[in-house]
């Protein structure tokens, strides 16, 4: 279990007033005795958050678009706050049905087979995830050397590692970083979606991610950039959840549960 002079008996570490916790010196991971840290994927080890929300910007306004001129309506687009809102951390189709019914849109949620021009969550989901694949030959996968730094760093210490990402192009989204082989167990969202798991803000992904590598939440860290996410890791009773802002937003993070929140995970000291 994690060393109570870092954490706290009940699990949180101790946040600076006002921050989320870059003010006051960060724990060593390595000391904290945690058996694994389980880590989202696209933006915390890798850059792809952006290439989503791209994707997401793309099918949304192209759909929006379309819809306005066959309604008559007024044309109101995707913005970077309907993605962090409503579909940032989110499984593909409920990101797609979270964000239709905030602007009042009712489509048949249809089933993962639809075509990407069907007219159903599922088909723009998968509409979407043409985009992305586009988007990921094109211009391939960056990464946060800080963060793989720190994930070795982990790994050469003994703590196991984990990925838990909504997205079902995990595994090839690492392959094409040439990261096969950095985690020891990698929970995607088919995983989640062959075993029955529910999505974050659920806890379900990460608590079985956990158990991919032999720990408990209680045993374990949780990386994530996304508020959903977080809130998952804090849902779960994990022993630390870390908040990486890329853009969520500090206080938005800690409000979600996070027990630290930095903006690099070159942060964490490791001796």
């Amino acid at each position: 279990m994690p060393d109570s002079r870092s954490v706290p008996p009940h699990g949180h570490a101790s946040p600076a007033p006002g921050t989320g916790n870059d003010a006051q010196p960060l724990p060593d991971l390595a000391r904290l005795g945690l058996k694994a840290v389980v880590f989202d994927l696209d933006g915390v080890i890798t850059r792809t958050a952006r290439v989503h929300a791209q994707a997401w910007t793309q099918l949304f306004n192209d759909y929006l678009r379309t819809r306005a001129v066959r309604d008559g309506a007024p044309f109101v687009p995707f913005e970077t706050d309907d993605y962090l809102r409503y579909v940032d951390g989110l499984p593909r189709y409920d990101g797609v049905a979270r964000f239709l019914r905030s602007r009042g849109i009712d489509l048949p949620r249809g089933t993962p087979d639809d075509a990407p021009d069907a007219e159903t969550i599922c088909g723009l989901g998968n509409r979407k995830n043409l985009a992305f694949a586009h988007a990921l030959r094109e211009h391939g996968v960056e990464v946060f050397e800080s963060s793989v730094r720190l994930v070795r760093a982990l790994r050469a210490r003994g703590v196991r590692t984990a990925i838990n990402s909504s997205s079902r192009n995990a595994r090839p989204v690492l392959a094409r970083a040439g990261l096969d082989g950095l985690f020891d167990a990698v929970v995607d969202g088919q995983v989640a979606a062959d075993e029955g798991l529910r999505g974050k803000p659920a806890p379900d992904t990460f608590v079985r991610a956990a158990a991919a590598v032999g720990a408990r939440p209680g045993e374990a860290a949780v990386f994530e950039d996304a508020v959903a996410g977080v809130a998952a890791g804090r849902a779960g009773g994990f022993a630390l959840v870390v908040g990486v802002d890329r853009g969520a937003g500090r206080q938005a993070l800690a409000e979600a549960g996070a027990d630290l929140v930095v903006n690099d995970l070159g942060a964490f000291p490791l001796e």
